[in-house]
């Protein structure tokens, strides 16, 4: 992976929810390495004094320490701003990381919102606005992390919180829309009113970190490893292109080598997913495969819990096999 360099924030106080591990950790590391002091909100303190002593371990020196929060909680983020706030000094750099994807289950926070929509986005929002004083003394840089599941997210006002019906993905959509709203309304709010905070909102990419395991995982009585999630993941979307292709594509080949290879995909393979339509198919351009269209799909697994994107070229173009390979290798793979 190509190295960044983060421009010298020697002086600088940075707060990164979600840093006790996956994407927030490696945030927190790259800004330690830059002189900025850290602080780092925490729901469990045993992870986040673990992401202290990786930081620490690579950055000696660093400035960090963590604070309590559960951002599902309005009353956890109220505490840890009053706290912000007495201690009194400016607030350069935040970072609104921290997220949860795609429960099975509808689930709510402390004050009843469904929980992503009410982690993801009500959470940081209410951070971000009781902190506002901090930010302007800063002219902080405010970063929500949002996805490219906003492109399908909607704003049901009708059912806001999902209780009528709850979809996982749609549901995460929403909370990542809101996400991308809020950033720009922060951003024209401050430059209208003269308050010197930019708004950003960043899509990370498909980064595989503990979120693709711990939201989907949620509720269930048998938990799965990060890694026994992607591979059932990668089977079902070979299982559909094995489907399209035929026995004697070079999808067939892969499969037969995976089966062959691995007895955890063997496994996953004989429990044959099910494929069924989920919204209708979107055309654009790919710049190393050309024409796609983008096939949002339903993945009925056992727990019958599980989204999944399958992309697939337009006939003329490259192989079905070779997209699943390219999207594999390039962090597309299928999932927001």
């Amino acid at each position: 992976m190509r190295d960044v360099t983060v421009t010298d924030l020697r002086g600088e106080l940075a707060v990164v929810t979600g840093a006790s591990d996956g994407l927030g950790l490696g945030l927190a590391v790259r800004l330690a390495r830059a002189g900025a002091e850290l602080i780092l909100p925490v729901r469990n303190a045993a992870k986040g004094a673990a992401a202290l002593d990786r930081i620490r371990t690579d950055v000696p020196g660093a400035r960090l320490s963590t604070r309590v929060l559960d951002l599902a909680s309005l009353a956890s983020v109220e505490g840890l701003a009053d706290t912000l706030k007495a201690e009194g000094r400016p607030i350069n750099l935040l970072i609104n990381n921290a997220g949860v994807m795609t429960p099975a289950t509808r689930h709510t926070t402390a004050d009843g919102y469904e929980l992503q929509f009410g982690t993801n986005h009500l959470g940081h929002m209410a951070l971000t606005s009781r902190l506002l004083p901090l930010l302007r003394a800063g002219r902080a840089r405010v970063t929500t992390v949002t996805s490219s599941a906003a492109r399908n997210g909607t704003i049901d006002w009708d059912d806001l919180q999902s209780e009528k019906r709850y979809a996982p993905v749609r549901a995460y959509g929403r909370s990542k829309l809101a996400n991308l709203l809020f950033a720009l309304e922060l951003n024209r709010r401050s430059t209208a009113g003269g308050w010197g905070i930019v708004g950003n909102a960043a899509h990370p990419g498909t980064t595989l970190t503990n979120l693709y395991a711990s939201g989907p995982n949620l509720g269930r009585t048998r938990p799965e490893s990060d890694h026994s999630e992607h591979s059932r993941l990668l089977a079902a979307d070979l299982y559909s292109a094995h489907a399209r292709d035929g026995s004697d594509s070079r999808t067939a080949e892969l499969v037969r080598a995976l089966r062959t290879a691995s007895p955890e995909f063997e496994t996953l393979w004989a429990e044959h997913p099910v494929l069924g339509p989920y919204c209708a198919p979107k055309r654009f351009q790919h710049p190393q495969v050309g024409v796609l269209e983008l096939h949002c799909q339903t993945l009925v697994d056992p727990d019958q819990s599980q989204r999944l994107l399958v992309f697939t070229p337009v006939a003329g173009t490259e192989s079905y096999a070779n997209l699943q390979l390219l999207s594999v290798l390039g962090g597309h793979l299928g999932r927001p």
